[in-house]
């Protein structure tokens, strides 16, 4: 077997291993158990949150290859937002209906997909050290905290931070609003534009649109503290399963 089949195999090795972790660290019936699990955060709503983390953030390795060839091009808009802005100079409507909160919601939407290509970058590193550590696959969640246990406590740190401005983002239903119709009318457009605007591009940000709207469903319905409630509880739950996997020896 060639070294490029053995990474990917390893990669689709850690990617099935770290979505088992998820599951199990997102699964009610272990959440339940907790004292300080917020009223709201019932079974309905955990599914969706670990529904949103499997698909989004670790899709099953037969999704990655659209997925990240949609993340390369949203790569290149966060990279050159200009080329965004371009698109929406040519759309008089949306200058028109959200020209003086364009600036917020770039950012905003960039800030957003940013924090899922994170994850990715995670996973690599999960891989390169696997190799290094020569595991035999497939890998038990043992394996996978010692995978995790290999990089950088500042890394994993920066990733919950990426998190924690996501879910920020996303508990602004009036932003979030604004940013759904924006891409919207950018993919409008895009797709008028056959020969200036790649499938690639397209998908791109059909994909990060999709991200949106699912996020946006995390907090529907719940009022303002229930949002919080729930958003600190995640964080906390992050931070206290980080702080254990580095105090064990």
């Amino acid at each position: 077997m060639s070294k490029e089949k053995d990474n990917k195999e390893i990669l689709n090795e850690v990617i099935l291993g770290y979505r088992r972790v998820i599951a199990e660290r997102y699964d009610y019936k272990n959440l339940k158990k907790r004292s300080d699990l917020p009223k709201s955060y019932n079974e309905e709503r955990a599914t969706i949150f670990k529904d949103y983390f499997l698909n989004y953030t670790y899709p099953l390795p037969d999704k990655r290859k659209s997925l990240n060839e949609a993340f390369l091009s949203l790569d290149n808009y966060i990279k050159h937002p200009n080329k965004l802005l371009q698109i929406v100079l040519d759309s008089s409507s949306i200058l028109i209906k959200y020209g003086r909160y364009l600036p917020k919601i770039f950012n905003a939407g960039i800030k957003a997909l940013r924090a899922f290509r994170k994850a990715s970058r995670f996973e690599k590193n999960l891989v390169e050290h696997a190799i290094f550590l020569n595991l035999k696959i497939p890998y038990s969640n043992h394996d996978i905290d010692k995978l995790i246990k290999t990089l950088p406590r500042e890394e994993i740190e920066d990733y919950i931070k990426s998190m924690r401005n996501l879910f920020e983002i996303l508990r602004d239903s009036v932003l979030v609003s604004k940013i759904k119709n924006v891409i919207s009318h950018l993919i409008k457009m895009m797709k008028k534009k056959p020969n200036v605007y790649s499938e690639v591009e397209i998908k791109g940000l059909e994909i990060g649109y999709d991200i949106i709207v699912a996020g946006d469903l995390l907090f529907s319905l719940l009022s303002k503290d229930d949002q919080l409630e729930i958003f600190n509880f995640i964080i906390k739950l992050e931070r206290e399963v980080l702080d254990k996997t580095f105090s064990e020896e």
